[in-house]
């Protein structure tokens, strides 16, 4: 073999030595040679919506339907119309009671952080168990067997803006000191009355935590004690005639009665009257003590 071919063949080996390495471990061209494998499609999860039963149990009695009290979002006014077997297990219910007068329902409404509240009530939660607690009592079970409470499930999910069964039930005896309690929140509520206050000339009601507090306080008492009622005496500055504010205190009187009506406490529980600018409570000659006197006082009387 001559010198020429020798040298020829040795660069021949060289370029194709080169070749290999140069595909095999360049980190882009070994990149571009390895093909990946195929990426797997995302699959959706399915959002399953919450649903709670209407069922509630006491040793040998129970009851259960896959049906409940159905809410829309930031609501606390029951949709219509209810399943039938509902009102089946409210007459069951009933005639529970009948035969079981220390029991007592608590009613539980659940309602999520992210709901805005504009009932009187201090969330949604009790605002809905109230609402459950009113048809209970309109088809024939005493308030006195109802308890309402409220828990924040943050975890619920609407279906279409559907809350379908944001309410639970369980059965419990009634308390040995609830006659105590009741007495203590009669003295409470007098105490510290709820008291609402008016712009001059208008009759709005813009609630603070406490006073919705103060709401569900009066409306537990009065479920509890058949015979106590609500007085609601309006109040005004002495701005224009006194006749003239003797009717604008009670029209915002009927309007805080009113008010509370929407909010599920009973028209025959309800009395109003006006004191016009009788009785002030601050100094008429400046702008703060009239606003002051322009108010709406809400006490019970057993």
């Amino acid at each position: 073999m001559s010198k020429t071919t020798t040298n020829l063949l040795l660069m021949l080996i060289t370029i194709i030595a080169g070749t290999y390495f140069y595909i095999n471990y360049c980190s882009e061209c070994g990149t571009m040679a390895v093909e990946e494998p195929p990426k797997e499609a995302d699959i959706p999860i399915e959002v399953i919506s919450t649903s709670n039963p209407f069922a509630f149990s006491d040793g040998d009695f129970s009851y259960e339907i896959n049906d409940n009290y159905n809410f829309n979002v930031a609501s606390s006014s029951i949709l219509m119309p209810l399943a039938t077997g509902i009102g089946t297990g409210i007459n069951q219910l009933q005639n529970y009671f009948s035969g079981n007068p220390d029991k007592v329902i608590n009613v539980i409404g659940f309602y999520t952080s992210e709901e805005e509240n504009n009932t009187a009530y201090p969330d949604l939660g009790l605002a809905r168990a109230n609402a459950v607690k009113n048809h209970l009592v309109a088809q024939g079970i005493p308030s006195v067997h109802i308890n309402v409470l409220s828990e924040l499930k943050n975890e619920m999910v609407a279906k279409d803006g559907i809350y379908y069964g944001p309410i639970a039930y369980n059965i419990d005896a009634r308390s040995e000191t609830a006659d105590e309690e009741l007495s203590a929140l009669f003295d409470k509520i007098n105490a510290d009355p709820l008291i609402l206050y008016f712009n001059t000339a208008e009759a709005s009601i813009n609630l603070t935590a406490e006073q919705r507090q103060k709401v569900a306080d009066i409306s537990r008492y009065l479920d509890k004690v058949a015979e106590a009622t609500v007085s609601i005496t309006g109040h005004t500055d002495n701005t224009g005639l006194a006749q003239t504010n003797l009717k604008l205190g009670l029209d915002r009187a009927i309007f805080a009665k009113d008010y509370l009506m929407g909010n599920g406490i009973s028209a025959e529980k309800i009395t109003t009257s006006s004191k016009g600018q009788t009785e002030p409570i601050a100094d008429n000659a400046t702008e703060e003590g009239k606003s002051k006197n322009r108010r709406t006082v809400v006490t019970l009387n057993k």
